[in-house]
């Protein structure tokens, strides 16, 4: 924890669903984007890319609710309608973009260590399913270190 914050075990059930509205992948995305200027609905939709109308309804209503993002209708006929982020939506940029970098930074190792528990797992299942055949050694890394074993011959 950080100097001077405490946990408050009856804060977490005020701070859960903020964070994950804050910590949902369609959410990160709409921040982004909005941090760029207003947008409008179907642009916003199409930069973001592969989310649905309903998503990003719910997402952007969502975001609204907790005052991450203001919505303007203008009285046009179709009305328009845009998004921009609040200064407390904008706040999140930073953070957001420090643990985007943070994701780049550990992506390898990351990935290693799904493939790793992946590959345990399936070894694992195979032997539960035929367990009278050899068991196919396993590689755990040196906790130390974070590598893996050296192979013996």
């Amino acid at each position: 924890m950080s100097p001077g914050i405490s946990h408050v075990p009856g804060n977490c059930a005020r701070v859960a669903p903020i964070l994950s509205r804050i910590g949902d992948k369609w959410s990160i995305l709409v921040i982004m984007t909005l941090g760029e200027g207003p947008v409008r609905f179907n642009e916003l939709r199409r930069r973001i890319g592969g989310i649905s109308q309903r998503m990003l309804t719910f997402t952007v209503r969502g975001l609204e609710r907790d005052g991450f993002v203001s919505r303007t209708v203008y009285p046009t006929i179709p009305p328009r309608v845009e998004y921009t982020l609040t200064p407390l939506g904008q706040s999140l940029r930073d953070p957001i973009q420090e643990l985007g970098q943070w994701t780049m930074q550990h992506l390898d190792t990351i990935e290693a260590a799904q493939a790793r528990f992946d590959r345990d797992t399936a070894a694992a299942a195979e032997q539960a399913a035929w367990p009278h055949a050899k068991p196919a050694p396993v590689s755990r890394p040196d906790r130390t270190t974070g590598s893996e074993p050296a192979q013996s011959s």
